[in-house]
């Protein structure tokens, strides 16, 4: 409770706020407080936009068929803090028409941009992959934007996210979906088709959100806003520190590759595969360590595990 004691009609100050006016009265006895530090945090909190820039994370635009979708496509991602953009096979790319619908804010983005002619030399990198569909059925599992944004955000501590967009007549081919981890969906009311920077546009701003939330548990608070907040959330900074700590460190695209290669090779040495029809088998097998997200570490015990199959096989034979 705050009053003046030389203003005769000062009020008590109602229950709701007293919590605030408790931490402006230690604010202000504090001398060495750090005025930037409370309302950065407090705009972060009180979703504020800020102006952070998400870092490992990637946008992957394959086959565009228009300049200009690049381009919108650019300032979306400028909009919710993205900042590294891939385009794979552009058709028809006029740097100047994409700049127009990128407008001068997006401009380094495109400056930046880089352009590959094939998908699997573009995705090698990556730790995860989230591609984009509007086709549902079969066999497909997808989310919503807002289910893998989460667990995006933190994977993206320690390792480096590609946001897969496809083709705007025709999104993704079933192979090119085969090379993601995760598909996503756009729900939407009985109309799915999106124009391409719409859906990137979406994507990211879920990104936005869950990557915020990330942000403010890995940056230390100040002392004083560190005890109020604890009391309400426990310690968000040994919280966030946590986070990276136990985000694993995922196998890239490229070592999957490798792996599944190995894997193949032995599988026909054994005659486990039909020689004649090899993808039957392997494409149920990349499906189910597509969905495990192996570490990289794991991705090596299984490679150490084919070789002693194929020096086995050589020692007997």
């Amino acid at each position: 409770m705050i009053e003046d004691s030389n203003n005769k009609h000062s009020k008590s100050t109602p229950k709701a706020f007293a919590p605030c006016h408790h931490l402006i009265e230690k604010l202000l006895l504090n001398h060495s407080f750090n005025i930037s530090s409370f309302t950065s945090h407090f705009k972060i909190r009180h979703g504020t936009m800020n102006n952070k820039k998400i870092s490992n994370i990637t946008v992957v635009l394959h086959q565009p068929g228009y300049p200009e979708n690049i381009g919108s496509a650019a300032r979306a991602m400028c909009n919710m803090g993205i900042g590294k953009l891939i385009v794979v096979e552009p058709r028809n790319y006029n740097h100047e028409a994409a700049a127009k619908l990128a407008t001068h804010s997006a401009k380094q983005i495109l400056e930046q941009m880089e352009i590959y002619e094939s998908l699997k030399d573009a995705l090698a990198p990556f730790h995860y992959i989230v591609g984009t569909t509007a086709r549902l059925g079969g066999q497909r599992v997808v989310e919503s934007p807002r289910e893998v944004a989460e667990r995006v955000a933190h994977l993206s501590l320690n390792n480096s996210i590609a946001m897969l967009f496809g083709r705007e007549d025709r999104g993704l081919s079933n192979e090119e979906l085969k090379l993601c981890h995760t598909l996503v969906n756009i729900p939407t009311s009985g109309f799915s088709s999106l124009n391409l920077a719409q859906a990137v546009m979406v994507v990211c701003y879920e990104l936005f959100i869950a990557k915020s939330t990330i942000s403010v548990n890995e940056e230390p608070l100040h002392p004083l806003l560190q005890a109020e907040n604890s009391k309400h959330t426990g310690n968000s900074t040994q919280e966030g520190k946590e986070q990276k700590r136990h985000s694993p460190r995922l196998a890239q695209r490229r070592e999957l590759d490798i792996m599944y290669d190995e894997l193949e090779n032995v599988l026909s040495e054994i005659s486990y595969i039909n020689p004649e029809n090899p993808d039957f088998w392997m494409n149920h097998l990349r499906n189910f360590l597509g969905r495990i997200s192996l570490q990289a570490k794991e991705v090596s015990i299984i490679r150490g595990i084919i070789r002693q199959v194929l020096k086995y096989g050589e020692q007997k034979s």
